[in-house]
């Protein structure tokens, strides 16, 4: 029922990145497909068809018909009769909205999200990238960021790969879509980053990590060792703006989470007060205690969701493959 394959793109392969396209022509009726995005933990593939005026968005085992709209910038899709459902293109970036709900900056495989920022330690050094402009905090150094023009060398699949000068000094970013875990704070982020100054290398991790955990429905696999009981079901689903919902057993319940270097939180926690079955009312309640005792939150080995409190108790959960529904 749950989709537990690994969600991250390979990492680079060999020594370098490989960039490979290719094109075939279609007539003015005939369906094209425009490849898929990852919209955080949200996969959707694209297909264009009649004239382009018209767009299909499948996800989750759902499709959304859209239609195109007049835009200053990009092409936008929005669905007939349902203005709060889109589909905004602008190159490798997109921006997708079901029913009012916002998902994550949706990327084609080994894209960027812009701004992007990435960080090493010991020694400690930050870059943020922004376009083609490069704001760099230097190793061994407390000085202000430095501006660097930058130039993308290598684009596909796996990441991207950009090159640029500071003092003479030539600088090369590789950026890999692989998950990557911080060396001090343990924090995990969905981009490996490989920086290298005037023949020395620095490595160090780098994305936005809510892309981790936003876009999909988790549905709890196992709360704390004791498994759960049969044909019940939970599910934590993390949304924009910092909030947070789902199915307790009997209720559903929803509050803010926040994600920070050091871990997550959740807080104002509420649920609605229906009654269920004695047995299922015990594990929403131990579910709920669990969950306001999280304070870190990582991805498995396996792509599950694992939110373990200070105590060393873990809620398991993988992405559900139904079609979400909302808070």
């Amino acid at each position: 029922m749950y989709s537990k394959r690994l969600f991250m793109i390979s990492a680079i392969a060999g020594a370098s990145l490989f960039l490979g396209a290719c094109a075939t022509d279609t007539g003015p009726d005939t369906a094209r497909a425009l490849g898929t995005y990852e919209c955080g933990q949200l996969e959707v593939a694209v297909t264009a068809s009649g004239e382009g005026d018209m767009l299909s968005v499948a996800y989750q085992g759902k499709r959304q018909l859209l239609k195109q709209q007049v835009s200053a910038s990009g092409e936008r899709y929005v669905a007939p009769g349902d203005d709060e459902t889109s589909f905004w293109i602008k190159g490798d970036r997109a921006w997708f909205t079901v029913r009012g709900q916002a998902y994550p900056e949706c990327l084609r495989a080994g894209a960027l999200e812009m701004p992007f920022e990435a960080t090493g330690n010991e020694p400690f050094w930050h870059v943020r990238i922004q376009g083609d402009t490069l704001l760099f905090n230097r190793p061994y150094e407390s000085s202000g960021p430095e501006k660097i023009a930058l130039e993308t060398t290598v684009a596909n699949r796996h990441g991207r790969e950009f090159r640029g000068e500071l003092d003479g000094q030539e600088l090369t970013l590789k950026v890999a879509r692989q998950l990557c875990e911080d060396t001090m704070s343990g924090a995990q982020f969905p981009a490996q980053v490989r920086l290298e100054l005037n023949g020395e290398v620095f490595k160090g991790c780098g994305g936005d990590p809510e892309r981790l955990f936003r876009g999909a429905q988790w549905v709890v696999d196992d709360l704390a060792g004791t498994g759960i009981i049969d044909r019940s079901r939970m599910t934590i689903e993390f949304f924009d703006d910092n909030r947070v919902a789902g199915r307790a057993s009997c209720n559903r319940y929803g509050g803010q989470y926040e994600l920070t270097g050091e871990g997550i939180s959740f807080s104002s926690m509420y649920a609605t007060k229906m009654a269920c079955a004695p047995a299922l009312m015990n594990q929403e309640d131990r579910f709920l205690e669990l969950l306001s005792r999280v304070k870190r939150a990582s991805i498995g080995r396996n792509g599950e969701l694992l939110l373990t409190t200070s105590e060393g108790e873990i809620i398991t959960a993988f992405k559900s493959t139904e079609t979400t529904g909302g808070q």
